[in-house]
């Protein structure tokens, strides 16, 4: 499919792309030494919300969905934090009035806050637009199984909404070990109901990772922050064969950029249907709120 073509495109895990977000990107780099990139183009990289818009429209995504969350305990110690990139509620709610349809929240979970926090995020996904739930898990180094995200898994099945969480290393100076794909395997068959988005292709588990989606219908995989040139073959080798509905296109924009990802597509040699799978089709039957 070229890409003149592609239309309807969801991309399930988009940061905060307001220019005032750059400078956290940088001074987190800088502070840590990490080796982490983030787009510079112009033409793909942090933009105000007209510009982005227009962006989209030009590459054919139709959604981005935007993790959303107030800034926590991590965030108030580090102007760095992860937290700092992340969408806050105002930003969100402004970009779900002006353009309907095209963006969607991805509702931030602290875990520290037990049944308090779960309570706010109940009442968070009271508004339509917030489509699911979303940890950084390396911020809070709880493997996947750890009795503290148990809740918000309820919660999540109660809610029909999926849960997205970071899976494999660590793009910072945090452990990694809490990542393992593997940590997944009890949730999924305790929570049947809670759709799991393993992202970051689990690397470097990526065989965990697959043999997660491939054991568990409740359980899917998300590209975000690797472009197609940087998947692992067995992502690729999946994608093709029997996880074509288990994978689902993302950026974690902007260590990925919209522009930089798509541009790689045709590589990957997807018959079409395969290809509408992965962009479009598969993260509409995840995120079911999406319209």
């Amino acid at each position: 499919m070229t890409a003149e073509r592609r239309a309807g495109i969801v991309d399930y895990l988009c940061n905060s792309f307001l220019p005032d977000r750059q400078a956290v990107w940088d001074g987190a780099i800088a502070a840590s030494g990490i080796q982490v990139k983030v787009r510079r183009d112009e033409a793909d990289s942090f933009a105000e919300p007209d510009a982005f818009v227009a962006r989209m429209d030009e590459l054919g995504v139709a959604t981005v969905l935007v993790p959303t969350g107030d800034i926590g305990p991590h965030g108030r110690l580090d102007p760095f934090d992860v937290d700092h990139v992340f969408s806050r509620w105002d930003e969100t709610d402004d970009l779900v009035g002006r353009w309907p349809g095209r963006f969607a929240a991805l509702a931030t979970v602290d875990p520290t806050r037990g049944m308090a926090g779960v309570a706010a995020l109940r009442d968070a996904l009271e508004r339509r637009w917030v489509v699911g739930l979303y940890v950084h898990t390396h911020s809070w180094d709880r493997p996947f199984d750890h009795a503290d995200w148990y809740p918000f898994y309820a919660l999540c099945a109660d809610a029909d909404v999926p849960f997205v969480m970071q899976a494999g290393t660590s793009g910072g100076l945090m452990p990694s070990e809490c990542g393992r794909p593997i940590g997944i395997d009890r949730p999924a068959l305790y929570f049947r109901d809670t759709r799991f988005v393993l992202s970051h292709t689990g690397w470097p588990w990526v065989d965990e990772a697959l043999a997660m989606a491939l054991k568990f219908p409740n359980v899917h995989l998300g590209t975000g922050a690797y472009p197609p040139r940087h998947w692992a073959p067995a992502v690729k080798d999946f994608l093709r064969g029997p996880g074509r509905r288990k994978v689902l296109f993302g950026t974690n924009f902007p260590t990925v950029g919209h522009r930089h990802a798509l541009g790689q597509m045709d590589e990957l040699g997807l018959d079409p249907e395969t290809e509408q799978q992965l962009l479009s089709t598969n993260a509409r039957s995840v995120f079911t709120r999406l319209p």
